[in-house]
């Protein structure tokens, strides 16, 4: 089994979205992928579980939320190495955490460019990431 790492600030929204979308899409196509989802300062985000709008969405798309862990976890040394493919959400907020916590790793890690909700709706930037996850599961098909 392969596995795929999605990182995200938090852990509490674009990377726990991302997950929940990758390992049901892989799912559907019997792919030996798993993904898992992980936090480069989880103090930062809520204590609540799943944000409110990546919960609704999944929702929307009916996606079951077990498809995404049940809680926020910080990403370890474990994880990097565990992990087959790992994709940092926002380059510009999780390269320097990177650089700083695993410098090793900065380079190994591929980056999107999904905004937080600091600055991008949860309507824009969602539809955004489901996209490029179902692209990836879609590449992972063909190989």
């Amino acid at each position: 089994m392969d596995h795929l790492l999605f990182i995200c600030t938090g852990n509490y929204y674009r990377s726990r979205f991302a997950e929940a979308v990758f390992n049901y899409h892989a799912a559907k196509h019997r792919l030996n992928w798993r993904a898992f989802s992980r936090g480069l300062a989880i103090h930062l985000a809520r204590d609540d579980g799943l944000c409110i709008y990546a919960h609704d969405a999944l929702m929307d798309r009916g996606i079951p939320i077990h498809c995404t862990a049940a809680n926020k976890a910080s990403v370890t040394e474990a994880d990097l190495r565990r992990a087959t493919r790992r994709i940092a959400l926002l380059e510009s907020e999780h390269r320097p955490y990177l650089r700083k916590l695993f410098p090793d790793w900065e380079d190994k890690v591929e980056y999107w460019h999904a905004q937080d909700l600091d600055v991008a709706q949860a309507d824009e930037v969602l539809p955004e990431i489901e996209a490029k996850v179902i692209a990836l599961v879609q590449q992972l098909c063909w190989k």
